[in-house]
């Protein structure tokens, strides 16, 4: 029988439908990769080494499991597949940590370190984020090979195991074997899909600063009845600065913050599309955020603040005393268009000018994530939707959806500023997953319908 697109796809799928993606999965989640834990290295390596790796062997691909030049973060696997000099080349990336498992949160029945089907979800810590969205790529990987007897291109996979720590050495790592990793396009999957049931193409991510706002005015707290009127409260002072930064709905109040890159191209991009996290999740809030922005535009083409975090006493026995000092931890998330060199001293000079000379700025982790959108009109970009909407089309999947960029934070701008070659992503995840907290979970759907466009997506790149 003639190999064909339509054999690659089919396999894909029974790849889902003969539960050999799912047993695979549960191999890979039964790994505690918890890079936020001391003493995770071993768990790191082991499931680089006894894991991924000999997956990747079998279809082919040579194998390195290499130190990070970050001493505290966990090993880089670093696996090729060669078939020609002339022949296109695709970087892959994910990460194959996760956050922490939290084991007696998760609900009755259910494990982090045991993939569970329960109708339409497979739970586990990393089903969503990022171990069942690489595995799903190497799904598809598998049945083009299998349907072609080779891929058509030459692959490189990269999978780190820091990214939950901030991809710690990461930037580094790629400065060091830039040779090695440069193609002509990278495709990976990370993050949410705009909707559960919409396949959505992502070309970039929001950057990422987070922040500590500090202020401590003495040493030592004082009886409120005493001092109360006559020394300056470090919690209403914090609220005010904190205040000053957005209204009350949450508008960006800082100049700077306001990006300038929601064009109208962009905002007929946007337009087509309808952010949802699916069941469970919590309803948008229509008065909150950019008053002249649709929800779309807001997460996908604007800017946000957040507060993290406060700290000012002790909530739980709360003493008479003014307290010496308050902080915050703060976090801003931005898009293209938005100088990030350019963040915190604009928070400075707001700070001063409204008259909080004695807050202290600091930066914290994961404040380095830069902002990064592709050209929708990039020859990748577009052979990808077409590629993904051809594999919808046949599967009666509708059409899919184009993004210029996540909501949330990925280290992209390694790949697109620092190698310079245009990104692709395209997640199997969806916001209702539950990612980061208890009973994280995929959707089987979601998976069985990546698995398709994948190797559909590989196929046609190795058609060229």
């Amino acid at each position: 029988m003639t190999a064909s697109r339509n054999g690659a796809v089919a396999r894909a799928a029974g790849h889902f439908d003969s539960g050999e993606f799912v047993a695979g999965l549960g191999r890979l989640v039964a790994h505690p990769t918890q890079s936020q834990l001391p003493g995770a290295l071993p768990a790191l390596t082991s499931y680089f080494s006894d894991v991924v790796g000999p997956e990747l062997s079998s279809l082919g691909f040579a194998l390195d499991i290499l130190d990070n030049p970050d001493s505290g973060a966990g090993p880089v696997l670093l696996a090729t597949r060669h078939e020609g000099d002339d022949s296109p080349s695709v970087l892959i990336y994910g990460h194959g940590d996760v956050v922490v498992g939290q084991d007696d949160k998760w609900r009755g029945g259910l494990a982090p370190w045991d993939v569970t089907p329960d109708g339409d979800r497979l739970y586990g810590r990393g089903t969503a984020d990022n171990k069942g969205q690489h595995w799903t790529n190497i799904g598809g990987l598998r049945a083009v090979i299998e349907e072609r007897g080779s891929l058509g291109f030459n692959c490189t996979i990269v999978l780190e195991s820091d990214e939950e720590m901030g991809s710690r050495g990461l930037r580094e790592f790629c400065r060091i074997h830039a040779d090695r990793l440069r193609a002509d396009v990278l495709v990976a999957s990370d993050g949410p899909r705009l909707d559960p049931e919409r396949a959505t193409i992502v070309l970039g991510s929001r950057g990422l600063v987070n922040f500590e706002l500090a202020l401590k005015l003495r040493d030592g707290a004082h009886h409120s009845g005493n001092w109360g009127g006559l020394i300056r409260d470090p919690g209403i002072i914090l609220s005010h600065a904190i205040a000053s930064l957005t209204d009350a709905r949450g508008q960006i109040a800082v100049p700077e913050w306001r990006p300038t890159s929601l064009t109208p191209e962009i905002r007929e991009l946007l337009a087509d599309v309808q952010v949802s996290g699916g069941d469970g999740s919590p309803d948008i809030d229509a008065d909150w955020g950019e008053a002249e922005l649709s929800p779309e535009e807001r997460v996908y083409g604007w800017n946000s603040f957040a507060v993290l975090a406060l700290e000012l006493g002790n909530p739980e026995r709360p003493q008479n005393a003014i307290a010496p000092e308050a902080r915050a931890v703060c976090q801003i998330r931005y898009v293209v268009g938005t100088d990030p060199d350019d963040i915190l001293p604009a928070l400075r000079r707001h700070l001063d000018a409204h008259g909080f000379h004695d807050i202290n700025v600091t930066p914290t982790r994961m404040a380095g994530m830069r902002a990064t959108r592709s050209d929708p009109d990039n020859e990748w970009v577009q052979r990808a939707l077409a590629s993904v909407n051809e594999t919808l089309e046949k599967n009666g999947g509708g059409t899919a959806a184009l993004i210029p960029n996540i909501g949330g934070g990925i280290p992209n701008d390694i790949f697109a500023e620092d190698l310079g070659m245009p990104t692709v992503w395209i997640p199997h995840s969806y916001a209702g997953c539950n990612q980061h907290a208890p009973n994280e979970h995929m959707l089987a759907s979601v998976a069985r319908e990546g698995l398709q466009i994948m190797a559909g997506l590989f196929w046609d790149i190795g058609a060229d």
